[in-house]
């Protein structure tokens, strides 16, 4: 297991943009693949961006593709969601997620490992 420590995240207009972070404490040359959830108050916790550390690989759920980028930092073990155009419909808790091995990479994997969340307000 590692420890994920996620940071970032506030309130914005809808329009602005927001970056989260989450430094995962497992060496950088292991292969997980990481993603970020969200929890909007109603829903259920969705999927909304993955990465394969070992084949550099992304995945976006629709609702933010062309608006919302992960990625990574090797050196620091880093994940990153830079988000976009943030609507209002964006709001709610992020969570930074880990699973280690070699299984392909995508929402439906069980995450071993998660982050301890951060809002995410957005104001239309």
């Amino acid at each position: 297991q590692v420890q994920l420590v996620q940071s970032g995240g506030g309130s914005v207009q809808a329009g602005g943009s927001l970056r989260l972070s989450c430094i995962n404490s497992g060496p950088s040359y292991s292969r997980y693949c990481m993603a970020w959830f969200r929890q909007i108050p109603g829903q259920e916790r969705e999927g909304v961006a993955h990465y394969d550390t070992h084949l550099v690989t992304t995945g976006y759920a629709d609702s933010v593709k062309g608006r919302f980028t992960i990625s990574r930092d090797y050196a620091t073990n880093t994940l990153f969601l830079q988000m976009d155009n943030l609507k209002p419909e964006d709001a709610g808790i992020y969570y930074c997620a880990a699973r280690y091995g070699t299984a392909q990479c995508s929402f439906a994997l069980t995450f071993t490992d998660w982050g301890q969340g951060t809002q995410v307000n957005v104001s239309s």
